[in-house]
């Protein structure tokens, strides 16, 4: 029971953390893990030690996929290359300068734990780089460049760290290349295929399911089944879960009903709101634990975290200018990409920020090396965790600065409405066609009221090209019909209270209501 009120109470702090944060115009990570901070100094407030199996397998999966089921498959095989430099080379780049500089710092310690020190703060986090992104309002593909390489780039540093770590513990002290290729092929060949399968018996599942309450829970169970189905063939869980999200997540209109759709995508929002403030909060409640053991010299601990901080930081940047301009030194890359202005790279290169993948995996780091070996471990644990306080915290605080410093052209919302007008003129065409086709025998007035949804849906899409100085048909219609919604609802509330119609009654006229209001807010929003 005090476990469990515990767990309650750290949702409930990350709750209000997330409203405080959406009050004070904040981003919401950054004020979670700095409440954890302050939290972690309250006498008597519990003390929670980050579990990272649960981490990896409880709490990423989910969160990857929902993150997955979002992304747009065309967008990230577009920019499949920039993703790629970034999630595959540029953090094998930075495990090995981390490595090599922790190496040279302490040459005491065998390079191979050094290098899994560098593969454990080499990705960035998956939910920080959306969520500061996103909020940020950067241009949308540095936005779907971001949500890419978060989506891959934990596979890659947690094959590394597993090779490096087995090089550190075996009895040689190194791993065959034959061994190390094998791991790769293994890993990440048997994620896709686990993610692929995911997607053909999970997609076809879905196709079957006609109730939207069991589509909702079997959405609930993907992840984590193919988590493990990866885990028992010593695969790569985020590979699979990735591929599946992605797979599932393209073909979503063809595999749900609508009432699903709907349901599946309000309980995922639910589901990543919590999930996120959570983790968030644990980071920073993580403090005590973290220093508990550390016994080391103050000038050796801030010379070390210092180094491994701008190591961190640049070689992201010593990375991401080559990675951007070498490749356009291909002529089929520079007949495909407009130039990329200067911003782009270093706007990314500030958008590094490490979250709670980087603890789990340094908690994960194994108590001692090859025959017994010690290692400082306690002082690795911090490092990773200052990693991910200074990079969250500083250059997510500041990123939106960054962002309107480099003056990236926004995306243009004239273009985006001109293009979904276009289309809208298609499928209403199309509506039209088929309305003509199946009319004969219908009432009159039915479809000319087909005819006249068509129309308005169609005029709202090349209303949107307007300017915000009058208001539009559709949104005087929208104004008018909310007060005409709210005037009905209180008349069928005033009925059930009195004893004329039953709660079922009511309850079914709300739910028609209630969409049809959330359909008149998201046009208006829009």
């Amino acid at each position: 029971m005090e476990a469990l009120i515990e767990v309650v109470a750290f949702l409930a702090i990350a709750t209000f953390g997330a409203a405080l944060a959406r009050r004070l115009g904040l981003l919401a990570p950054i004020l979670l893990v700095v409440l954890g901070l302050v939290l972690s100094f309250v006498p008597g407030f519990p003390q929670v030690r980050l579990d990272p199996e649960l981490v990896l397998v409880g709490i990423l999966p989910p969160l990857l996929y929902v993150a997955a089921l979002k992304t747009s498959v065309p967008a990230f095989r577009l920019n499949l290359r920039p993703i790629l430099l970034l999630a595959v080379g540029l953090v094998l780049f930075t495990a090995f300068v981390v490595g090599t500089v922790v190496h040279l710092i302490l040459p005491g310690v065998p390079y191979a734990i050094c290098l899994a020190l560098g593969a454990v703060v080499a990705p960035p986090d998956a939910v920080a780089a959306t969520a500061v992104a996103r909020r940020v309002g950067l241009p949308r593909r540095i936005v779907t460049i971001l949500e890419g390489e978060s989506l891959v780039n934990d596979a890659t540093a947690l094959v590394l760290l597993r090779v490096a770590v087995a090089a550190a513990t075996a009895a040689g002290g190194h791993v065959g290349v034959g061994a190390v290729a094998w791991e790769v092929l293994v890993s990440a060949g048997g994620g896709v295929l686990v993610g692929l399968l995911g997607v053909v018996l999970f997609g076809s599942l879905h196709k079957r399911i006609t109730d939207p309450v069991l589509d909702n829970a079997l959405s609930l169970i993907v992840p984590f089944a193919v988590v493990f189905a990866a885990e028992e063939i010593h695969a790569s869980g985020v590979v699979a879960v990735v591929v599946t999200g992605l797979g599932i997540g393209h073909k979503q209109p063809l595999l749900m009903s609508a009432a699903s759709r709907l349901q599946v995508g309000a309980f995922w929002r639910l589901i990543q709101f919590l999930l996120e403030g959570l983790v968030f909060l644990l980071v920073g409640l993580q403090l005590p634990e973290v220093v508990r053991d550390l016994d080391e010299p103050v000038g050796r601990l801030v010379g070390v975290t210092a180094a491994v901080l701008a190591a961190v930081v640049l070689a992201r940047f010593v990375w991401l200018v080559p990675a951007t301009y070498l490749a356009r030194l291909v002529p089929q890359a520079r007949r495909r990409e407009a130039p990329t202005p200067v911003q782009v790279p270093f706007v990314i290169g500030w958008a590094g920020m490490r979250g709670v993948v980087t603890l789990a995996a340094a908690l994960a780091l194994p108590l001692t090396l090859a025959n017994d070996r010690a290692y400082p471990r306690q002082l690795f644990i911090w490092l990773a965790f200052a990693v991910i306080v200074v990079t969250l915290v500083g250059q997510g605080a500041t990123l939106p600065a960054v962002a309107r410093a480099a003056k990236l052209p926004p995306d243009d919302p004239v273009q985006d409405a001109l293009s979904a007008a276009a289309v809208q003129q298609q499928a209403g065409r199309a509506a039209r066609e088929r309305l003509e086709e199946l009319a004969g025998g219908a009432p009159d007035a039915v479809v000319e009221r087909l005819r006249g949804l068509v129309q308005s849906r169609t005029n709202l899409a090349w209303e949107r090209l307007g300017g915000e100085e009058r208001e539009t048909p559709s949104r005087a219609y929208g104004r008018l019909r909310q007060e005409m919604i709210d005037a009905e609802r209180e008349v069928f509330r005033a009925a059930r209270d009195s004893g004329k119609i039953p709660e079922e009654v009511l309850v079914r006229a709300y739910r028609d209501l209630d969409l049809e209001e959330s359909l008149l807010r998201q046009e208006t929003d829009e």
